[in-house]
């Protein structure tokens, strides 16, 4: 049966130099993220198993459909059902078809790449709508990754955790999740917003980490209008952000921030 804590207590020897050597052999205590599996399925068919943070196991799995094509708006899912072995249940609403086998992948996935084993960039190039083009102030991105840092309680603890979230054109939090997955605490984030009303208010992705390919997908699948991080995006992120219209800034940290795409939309 899987567990709902997020972190785990572990012994850990301290090294640093001039330490004596009796002290750095005895063990402390120390706090870790804890990493997980959970049984994708839907209804009754496995989709993946994802290592995650356990917690807001739901809004993963929700986010996960969407962001990935599965179902195309959050109330195409009619509930999650939750087994005593790591397994959660998606039961599709009433007259709501997915072709199963198209999507069952019975595959691992890893709390660092996400869904490693996918078939063709092209086909999720395919899928993802265009962004929404409304423009944001200067002064909102540069100050995104602050304000997520200020919302990670699970990070402040284990130092393990990425944060997700979405931020409105004021720069206000409208969701955070953590999880040792960048992906997956996307996927929570855009699984709890989604629960509330879809489509989404006009926001932005905010990640903690860097904006890789699928990081900038699930954002287009969710219809954000951008993506900003504190670290740099990746080739194939940058190629997608501006096929599709999205803003993507990297190196968000104090007021600085690079445009990788999208800067026309810069207002202020």
């Amino acid at each position: 049966m899987t567990t709902q804590q997020r972190s785990a207590t572990v012994h850990v020897h301290r090294v640093a130099p001039g330490e004596p050597r009796a002290r750095a052999a005895s063990p402390t205590l120390d706090a870790v993220a804890v990493e997980e599996p959970l049984e994708i399925r839907l209804d009754g068919h496995a989709l993946a198993v994802v290592m995650r943070t356990p917690g807001d196991d739901e809004d993963l799995v929700r986010g996960f459909l969407l962001t990935e094509g599965v179902v195309l708006r959050p109330s195409e899912v009619r509930a999650v059902e939750f087994g005593e072995d790591a397994v959660a249940d998606a039961r599709l609403a009433d007259g709501v078809v997915v072709d199963i086998e198209q999507f069952s992948r019975n595959l691992f996935v890893s709390s660092s790449c996400g869904v490693c084993g996918k078939a063709s960039i092209e086909a999720v190039e395919l899928l993802a709508p265009r962004a929404p083009q409304f423009p944001v102030r200067r002064d909102v991105i540069a100050g995104a990754t602050d304000r997520l840092g200020e919302l990670q309680p699970t990070f402040e603890e284990t130092g393990g955790l990425h944060a997700a979230g979405i931020f409105d054109l004021d720069g206000r939090a409208l969701v955070v999740r953590e999880d040792i997955g960048r992906h997956n605490a996307v996927d929570k984030a855009i699984g709890a917003l989604g629960a509330e009303g879809w489509p989404l208010p006009p926001a932005l992705l905010v990640v903690s980490g860097r904006q890789s390919f699928e990081i900038v997908q699930k954002a287009a699948m969710a219809r954000l209008g951008g993506v900003v991080g504190v670290s740099a995006p990746s080739s194939l992120a940058v190629e997608l952000a501006q096929q599709l219209g999205l803003l993507l800034a990297g190196f968000a940290r104090g007021d600085r921030f690079n445009v990788y795409a999208g800067a026309e939309r810069l207002d202020g």
